[in-house]
């Protein structure tokens, strides 16, 4: 019986870019056992991911190794992966704060350790694949030392708002606790928005405007996970 027939969810599809054969296979066997999660395809660089890519073969995520023998940089491979319409977690030694922040200004969903226990690994790809941010405290770290993050200026109106709306609650419930009416909520993050545009920073999506909240101190870097 398939997950289909069974009415569960499909599968994630995970690519993986990574230039050292010894750590394909180690996640490999990491998420083999794992249901939801399915390695479909693994290069040793972006350009011959993206050429095996097709119609048929979607992925949900790329796990990306920052450094690659191609030469190429992790801003460019991860802005070529979420141009296909492929989301980024990193995978990585974590010893290069600079190449962190690269990847962290193209808009990964996070970094996680190679360093770290198989559960931590695995539960970063299945968070990471459903599309959610994965915030580690090297991930923050590196961020908060970016030179290149620019102050965007909000009002503390505008702070207001974009934390609350950033921690998970919908504009009608921000309305609501603020005292402001839906469209001026909206109005708000337009603002804000703009404001990170203008400032090199995009945040087109609600994803994008809560790591922008994490990067600027507006929420605390999450607790990392571990198994109960």
């Amino acid at each position: 019986m398939t997950w289909a027939e069974g009415g569960q969810t499909a599968p994630r599809r995970v690519g993986l870019v990574e230039d050292h054969e010894s750590v394909a296979i180690g996640l490999a066997a990491m998420l083999a056992p794992e249901a939801d999660l399915d390695l479909v395809l693994a290069a040793g660089t972006v350009a011959e991911l993206l050429a095996a890519v097709d119609g048929a073969t979607k992925l949900d995520l790329v796990v990306l190794d920052l450094r690659l023998a191609d030469g190429s940089t992790p801003e460019d491979n991860v802005r070529a992966l979420r141009d296909r319409g492929i989301e980024v977690l990193v995978f990585t030694g974590a010893d290069n704060a600079f190449l962190v922040r690269s990847a962290a200004r193209a808009g990964v969903l996070g970094v996680v350790r190679k360093s770290e226990d198989v559960p931590t690994v695995v539960g970063a790809v299945r968070r990471a694949a459903s599309g959610e941010q994965v915030v580690t405290t090297d991930w923050a770290a590196a961020i908060d030392g970016d030179p290149q993050l620019r102050d965007v200026g909000l009002s503390p109106r505008q702070e207001e708002v974009l934390t609350l709306y950033a921690s998970g609650e919908k504009a009608s419930r921000v309305a609501r606790l603020t005292g402001l009416s839906e469209q001026t909520v909206n109005d708000y993050l337009g603002r804000i928005r703009q404001k990170y545009a203008d400032a090199g920073r995009p945040a087109p999506t609600k994803t994008d405007l809560y790591k922008r909240a994490v990067e600027d101190g507006w929420l605390p870097v999450p607790e990392r996970h571990r198994p109960g």
